[in-house]
């Protein structure tokens, strides 16, 4: 290609909105680029940290006097079941904009990867999705409310 030719591609790409011509033949080949470079940010979504619930100690030790005179009744039972926490410290939203259905409701099955909410950072959305087939027990946390990194958002039982 002569140099009236590249003259006439250059003017033909800056007449245009065009920021990038490629033209490739057996024997040369020409990349046109005009502009400022775009950089190109990838950042990949944090993992959410699941935590499995410890199983209940074999051997209790001996209580003592004045706890053996209190009710059975006080004693929290042990919940079943694993946490899904938040991978993020945000604000934690049940449902894609407020007047929209939650993503998932106590009780529901929800299938690995299906969402089960969203954390706000920084105006970036962040969806939180399920790393396995699981029932919903227990929503932790209320609908906009502030969540740290590792704080319970849902209590799952693993199917």
């Amino acid at each position: 290609m002569d140099i009236k030719d590249l003259k006439t591609l250059i003017k033909m790409v800056t007449d245009t909105d065009i920021t990038e011509f490629e033209m490739e033949n057996a024997d040369e080949k020409i990349i046109i680029k005009r502009g400022k470079e775009q950089e190109i940010l990838h950042v990949a979504a944090p993992q959410p940290y699941y935590h499995q619930t410890p199983p209940a100690p074999a051997a209790a030790a001996p209580a003592p006097p004045a706890a053996a005179a209190e009710p059975a009744a006080v004693a929290a039972p042990l919940e079943k079941g694993e946490i899904v926490t938040s991978p993020i410290v945000g604000t934690m939203y049940w449902a894609p904009s407020p007047d929209s259905d939650p993503y998932v409701t106590v009780g529901q099955i929800v299938e690995k990867g299906q969402v089960l909410c969203i954390v706000e950072a920084m105006k970036l959305m962040n969806e939180i999705e399920a790393e396995f087939k699981c029932k919903i027990l227990e929503v932790v946390k209320a609908n906009a409310e502030p969540v740290e990194f590792g704080e319970p958002l849902f209590r799952v039982e693993r199917l």
